[in-house]
């Protein structure tokens, strides 16, 4: 099994034990990510759907990213994956949102190198995050860690914020105690 094999099982167990779903908006990934989750028996019970908006026009039409935003840093920025990833939780009604963009190459793209991916998670309460890679390789090796790298973040901020979950149904007040 693969790493993103494995990240995809341990996210879909997770969401299956919170009663939460899941929904992705892909662009240089183009529906990768999705497939991973979808790969897992059971994964409909959690798994919403995803968009690939691979044009920047979709990012802003279907998944409601900011036009202005998109024109003046272009497609692959951390507020645009930030917004990727709320627009789809919003669009799909799901508990949480994963989104991916940047440059799989083989040339650059809005003057970012190839390997530049920003992979942003959105969840309930503001949780989430974006995070940046900076990925080497050619084209298939630079999607598959970017489908790895959300897979990732997700499963990070879904067993943090269940511990904090836990603490709130366990009577504690989240502060520390001298």
């Amino acid at each position: 099994m693969t790493a993103a094999q494995e990240l995809a099982v341990d996210v879909l167990a997770v969401l299956e034990e919170r009663g939460q779903t899941v929904a992705a908006a892909e662009s240089l990934t183009g529906g990768l990510v999705v497939a991973e989750l979808t790969a897992v028996p059971g994964a409909s019970a959690m798994v919403r759907g995803s968009v690939t908006a691979y044009a920047t026009e979709v990012k802003r039409d279907v998944l409601g990213v900011d036009g202005p935003l998109l024109a003046g840093r272009g497609a692959v920025d951390p507020e645009v994956a930030a917004q990727m990833a709320q627009g789809i939780r919003a669009l799909l009604g799901a508990d949480w949102g994963i989104a991916t963009t940047g440059v799989a190459g083989p040339t650059e793209q809005d003057g970012k190198p190839v390997g530049t991916v920003f992979v942003a998670v959105a969840g309930p309460a503001g949780a989430g995050g974006v995070r940046e890679l900076s990925l080497d390789g050619d084209r298939r090796s630079v999607r598959q860690e970017s489908v790895r790298a959300v897979l990732a973040l997700l499963l990070r901020e879904l067993t943090e914020n269940a511990g904090a979950k836990d603490t709130e149904h366990n009577g504690g007040n989240g502060c520390l105690q001298p």
